[in-house]
């Protein structure tokens, strides 16, 4: 009966998993139910944020300088200072980010810019909006959702392994592989609901934020705002320029610290 106790787990882990996830889909709607931020433009860097979280933001920053040649990124990793002069105080943690020498490789430079007060700074203004997840607030759905495909991969394999062990005389494999179906079917039916009801799946984003995320795929293209609100939305595999994207995805020399 050794497949008793595997059916057991199978159902502990789909169980656990679905009703993480319904509970947290019903916290997230409550939220936004609760107080629905009015309708407003995001800006560049609350667009990235949004979208990718500090990382982002950094990638967009440096994007948006090189664009106007205040730093050069070259196609060999590297970022160097040409107008010291920040714009604002993300740009002015991405300078500082690469350091009084005015040159570093740029994957610490997005590293330290994510991690800069500025970011943070960014990130609570965006959760206070009702726009952004709150750090440590909990599972989000798109977490909970992972764990149902985690909790339906794991019921899939124990299913396989009840049926490679030998089973009593009398108990078909058929019966045995109906009752793994159960919590498969039922981990497969919740990821099925989700996508319908709660998808896109967001880490950063509020569903309120969701919504202003989405809005701005309405906007003209054409002109630089547009680009880099493209590059804030969808990361650096949006950058046309073959040099610039090579300068983001150079990975011969990795730094150290």
């Amino acid at each position: 009966m050794f497949w008793v106790l595997l059916l057991l787990l199978a159902w502990a882990s789909a169980g656990s998993a679905c009703i993480r996830l319904c509970l947290t889909a019903v916290r997230a709607a409550a939220a936004d139910g609760r107080g629905t931020p009015a309708e407003r433009d995001l800006t560049l860097y609350e667009a990235a944020f949004l979208s990718g979280g500090p990382a982002r933001v950094a990638d967009v920053t440096l994007v948006s300088m090189a664009r106007q040649r205040r730093l050069l990124l070259a196609h060999t990793g590297w970022a160097t200072v040409v107008d010291p002069r920040g714009h604002d105080e993300i740009e002015r943690s991405v300078i500082g980010a690469i350091g009084p020498e005015g040159q570093s490789r740029i994957a610490p430079v997005r590293a330290r810019a994510a991690g800069a007060e500025a970011v943070g700074r960014l990130a609570e203004s965006l959760v206070r909006a009702g726009l952004a997840v709150p750090e440590g607030a909990g599972t989000t759905v798109g977490a909970a959702v992972r764990r149902v495909r985690a909790a339906a991969l794991a019921v899939a394999v124990l299913a396989v392994t009840a049926l490679l062990l030998p089973i009593e005389t009398g108990t078909p494999r058929l019966l045995v592989a109906a009752w793994f179906a159960l919590p498969l079917t039922l981990t497969l039916s919740c990821l099925a609901i989700a996508r319908f009801e709660v998808h896109p799946y967001s880490r950063w984003a509020s569903p309120a934020g969701q919504r202003l995320l989405g809005a701005l795929a309405g906007r003209p293209a054409g002109d630089e705002r547009s680009f880099l609100t493209t590059v804030a939305v969808r990361g650096i595999r949006a950058i046309g320029e073959p040099e610039l994207r090579a300068a983001f995805t150079h990975r011969d020399q990795p730094w150290r610290e």
